[in-house]
């Protein structure tokens, strides 16, 4: 908007102002239009949508990151991620060509899932630009995910995308092209002489090709690469990085501003939070086992099936027949979600505290077990059935074990050699295994450590299933939930393999 200079503004039309007030135009939004599946995030959103949708988009999309950014931490190669990542992509971001013929109505949702990519990239960078770990961490996988999409894209699409970029590159002229021919065919490894010859060629700045340059690559010559058309996606990816990070850098100088706003920051806070660990609840559906000898008598038994966080509650009650009292509402509510009911709950615990009277244990402890589940309290906890069973991200950040309690998640709140000592315990033996989540622990990914123990206990049957047409690799990502690790691994020992699809959670 430009300003008007007071003085020329006519003596009637200033008499008229008040001065009281603010003035203020009166702002305009355009639609944007989205000609191509990829973009580099350059412009950022203007047009308003809902704050299910903000919130709700953004979820999708660290979804996606998440699982990605997982991988990478079990160093799957660019092909094992591919195939791991695209069917959650078309569940979760589905992201289609202008060609494609798998979207009914096609302008209208090509526009939707355009829109959704673009405004859950730009509400995530707003959640991740707080902090400088936050913000490498995201363009990590932002990058990752950029590149695995050029990868797929249709080549013509494609190519009409990089064109209408304008990047700053130099075409290699057929005379110096000519002059260079030896020295370009030398330096670009699996290049033949005719190909050198008929290529297209740009010239950039070597530090846009960093990752060409370190892997020997290019031909370099007074500070610049000379680049074959094949490896363009190198030179995009380079854009792309040096594009985001800036705008990263502009979004943490702006976050401050929305301090005010008690809308956003919640939602904000929330998302970053679950970036160290995506937060799950879990449906009755989600934690139904139909079928399944769910009772006092069979927890034991169905212990192997636990992750180690309630199976270290368990061993620990055995031992000492009691737990305190996050102990007791950690399992309690952990039982509940694998379908104990209230009743065989109550059993369960009477058994377990074996060491005091009836009167003693009604007193002390009755009340609290029927409060989980919802049988005594508010009106709310009533007509919510109670509480929800605890997420790996809940167990992770609230209320961290202090002396003589058993609650918490072993790989982030005992020592390496004590959760060795229980890994051992359980059965984890392989040395490789050990070593990978010593190395887990250490970074701080602790649900990606909890994964590594699932997938060396699940191998054999983590692969027969993947050779089973019926299942996709949506089917396995990565658990961050006690309860989903208890279900997968339970139908998967059982070979209940049609049943292992309704696990999935909801963030």
């Amino acid at each position: 908007m430009i300003r008007q200079d007071y003085n020329r503004i006519d003596p009637k039309r200033r008499s008229a102002i008040d001065y009281k007030k603010k003035q203020f135009a009166v702002p305009t939004y355009k639609q944007q239009d989205y000609p191509h599946r990829l973009s580099l995030y350059e412009t950022p959103p203007t047009a308003e949508i809902t704050l299910e949708q903000f919130e709700q988009w953004a979820i999708d999309r660290l979804r996606v990151l998440a699982e990605i950014e997982a991988c990478s931490f079990r160093n799957k190669t660019p092909a094992e991620t591919a195939a791991h990542v695209t069917p959650l992509l078309q569940k979760w971001l589905p992201l289609h060509s202008n060609t494609s013929s798998s979207v009914g109505s096609q302008d209208e949702n090509l526009k939707l899932e355009r829109q959704k990519d673009h405004y859950s990239h730009f509400i995530l960078r707003l959640a991740f630009s707080s902090t400088e770990d936050l913000r490498r961490r995201f363009a990590r996988i932002e990058s990752a995910l950029f590149k695995l999409r050029f990868q797929n894209d249709d080549a013509k699409e494609r190519q009409t995308f990089v064109e209408s970029l304008q990047f700053d590159w130099e075409v290699v002229s057929e005379e110096e092209k000519r002059a260079l021919g030896a020295d370009l065919l030398n330096a670009t490894p699996g290049m033949k002489r005719q190909d050198a010859e008929e290529a297209g060629w740009f010239k950039v700045d070597f530090e846009m090709v960093a990752e060409l340059v370190e892997g020997r690559r290019v031909f370099l010559k007074a500070g610049k690469a000379y680049v074959p058309v094949r490896e363009q996606m190198s030179m995009v990816l380079a854009g792309f990085n040096a594009r985001l990070d800036k705008g990263l850098e502009l979004a943490a100088r702006a976050l401050p501003r929305l301090d005010e706003d008690d809308r956003l920051t919640p939602i904000l806070v929330h998302l970053s939070k679950n970036f160290a660990t995506p937060d799950s609840t879990l449906s009755d559906s989600d934690s139904a086992l139909p079928g399944a000898p769910i009772n006092p008598s069979s927890i034991d038994p169905l212990s192997q099936h636990f992750p180690l966080c309630m199976r270290n509650l368990q061993m620990t009650l055995r031992k000492n027949s009691h737990l305190k009292h996050f102990g007791r509402l950690q399992y309690t509510l952990f039982l509940k979600g694998i379908g104990l009911t209230l009743e065989d709950c109550l059993i369960f615990w009477r058994q377990a505290f074996k060491l005091i009277t009836d009167d003693t244990f009604n007193k002390e402890y009755r009340y609290n077990i029927r409060h989980a589940y919802g049988d005594v309290g508010g009106d709310a906890i009533r007509r919510g059935r109670g509480y929800s069973p605890f997420s790996c991200q809940k167990i992770l950040t609230e209320h961290p074990p202090g002396s003589g309690e058993s609650h918490g998640c072993p790989y982030r709140h005992f020592s390496v050699d004590n959760l060795t000592t229980l890994l051992q315990t359980t059965g984890v033996s392989d040395r490789d295994v050990l070593r990978g989540v010593k190395e887990d622990v250490e970074k701080k990914r602790f649900h990606i450590a909890c994964n590594r123990v699932f997938e060396w206990a699940h191998k054999g049957d983590i692969k027969r299933v993947k050779e089973d047409d019926s299942w996709g690799a949506a089917e396995l990502d990565t658990i961050v939930h006690p309860n989903t690790y208890f279900k997968r691994s339970y139908l998967l020992k059982t070979g209940g393999a049609a049943a292992v699809k309704g696990d999935e959670m909801e963030i």
